[in-house]
């Protein structure tokens, strides 16, 4: 193997063993801070206005945190939501919603 592939592979190695893995307990602790008021502590909205993020994929919870933060998704709500996360607090608020079971999945 060449010395310029060990030093590639070395580097993603590097990338991927930096990258801390999300916290849902700290989501569920800012999601109680930040989201509850419109989606409820555990992202089973009550109110039809708010969608139900319980149960959503987090990679789309963190793609639209992402947009409202950064103004590709605009909304005048979320977006000073969005704003006032960290990178850490949108990957463990996506992992806690997604770990909630979801009001959506049950038969009424």
């Amino acid at each position: 193997m060449k010395t310029s592939h060990i030093t590639l592979l070395l580097a993603l190695a590097g990338i991927a063993l930096g990258a801390q893995a999300a916290d849902p307990a700290a989501g569920q602790a800012k999601a109680a801070q930040v989201c509850a008021a419109c989606h409820n502590a555990d992202g089973n909205s009550s109110n039809p206005q708010y969608p139900i993020l319980a149960g959503q994929h987090p990679d789309y919870i963190r793609k639209a945190l992402h947009d409202y933060k950064s103004g590709d998704r605009s909304n005048a709500i979320m977006a000073p939501m969005a704003q006032a996360l960290s990178e850490a607090d949108i990957e463990n608020v996506a992992a806690w919603f997604a770990s909630q079971p979801s009001k959506l999945n049950q038969q009424r």
